[in-house]
């Protein structure tokens, strides 16, 4: 089905990636409806449409569906039963389900990622005492701690380390730390990967099959929230590749429509292990909105709508950084420094730890 200029673009989720979602679909005479629980979401602001509900009130979401050609989503945890009502209405949901629901759930990506070949950290799944000591005799110490489902920067996990002696305790602090968190307990235990970099690709994947890769960007994050991003990435055409070949493949066994971020651990010998994917676009590839000809939004819109994808060509080098809480208040500052694009999210409380908006600062390709 493809989605005619003047058509409608149903976003489930209204942060900053509804946001920027339906600014590039207005670049492409599409309009939006975002559909969000907080009444204040920023995504409203550029919208041509827009429901305040809950993601359970099927009242509210059969109008939403009434209204729109196809539906797509700005976050992977939208919940399970959202979903399936939306099935039972016979909506267009682009990514699909299989996407969505592999991605909500941390060992079944694990089992997924290596189900196509590809390397993940060694992990065993953790439900209670006995089952986190044979996963720390499985894949030994230090290791990660992580709820299986609804963690995010670096929420809802704790790292393991050759120092704690008493596991018990350990793990009752990684169970109470998940329930304040993200209200999970199920979890999965990760080794650690001894990396050099971290990368990630942006892949998009069209109705017909084709697929585009932006650069892969090169990712430093600090208190578990993505700092900068940058391209070119430090690493061999080698790496790029295989770092490619499985964002690739990845879309072909989803038989994924839109785009995807894919996040690798960078070995020293230049082999690339998987750390998830996001069933979105993606924080990381910011920096596609002003180092690219065409953004990862507009793919992406491309992408549900249908429409024939873009080459995604980079004409630029470029350093995106993300501006939390407080750092949004130097915008002046910004504004000012040149070859800088500024981009805030219009939301209205600058907590800590809260994406307020990003910076990217461009460069002629070298």
């Amino acid at each position: 089905m493809i989605v005619q200029p003047n058509g409608t673009i149903g976003i489930l989720g209204g942060g900053q990636l509804g946001r920027m979602l339906a600014t590039a679909a207005a670049q492409l005479g599409l309009r939006t409806h975002i559909f969000c629980p907080d009444d204040r979401a920023p995504a409203f602001d550029v919208s041509s449409a827009a429901t305040s509900a809950s993601y359970d009130d099927e009242t509210a979401l059969t109008e939403f569906v009434n209204a729109v050609d196809v539906i797509t989503y700005e976050f992977e945890n939208v919940p399970a039963g959202a979903v399936a009502f939306l099935n039972t209405m016979n909506a267009i949901v682009r990514p699909g389900a299989k996407a969505l629901q592999i991605s909500q759930d941390r060992l079944l990506e694990k089992d997924f990622v290596n189900a196509i070949g590809a390397k993940t950290a060694d992990y065993h799944a953790v439900d209670n005492l006995d089952s986190l000591n044979a996963g720390l005799a499985k894949v030994g110490r230090p290791a990660i701690l992580k709820t299986r489902r609804l963690g995010y920067d670096g929420k809802g996990q704790t790292r393991i380390t050759n120092e704690d002696s008493d596991i018990s305790a350990a793990y009752q602090q990684a169970i109470k730390f998940a329930w304040a968190e993200v209200g999970a307990e199920p979890s999965i235990l990760e080794a650690y990967v001894p990396f050099e970099r971290e990368i990630s690709i942006i892949a998009a994947r069209g109705q017909n099959g084709d697929i585009q890769l932006y650069d892969p960007a090169e990712n430093v994050h600090v208190d578990g929230i993505l700092h900068t991003s940058s391209v070119p990435a430090s690493i061999s055409g080698r790496t790029a590749e295989k770092a490619k070949t499985v964002a690739g493949a990845m879309l072909n066994e989803l038989d994924y429509v839109g785009v995807i971020g894919v996040e690798f651990f960078v070995l020293a010998d230049g082999d690339v292990v998987v750390n998830e994917y996001a069933p979105r676009v993606h924080n990381s590839g910011h920096w596609t909105l002003d180092g690219c000809a065409v953004s990862q939004f507009e793919q992406h819109i491309r992408a549900v709508a249908g429409w024939p994808l873009a080459l995604p060509h980079r004409h630029s080098d470029a350093v995106m950084q993300n501006l939390i809480g407080r750092d949004s208040d130097r915008w002046r500052e910004l504004a000012a420094e040149q070859d800088t694009c500024i981009h805030l999210y219009g939301k209205c409380d600058a907590r800590a730890g809260r994406k307020m908006g990003h910076v990217t600062r461009i460069a002629p390709k070298g």
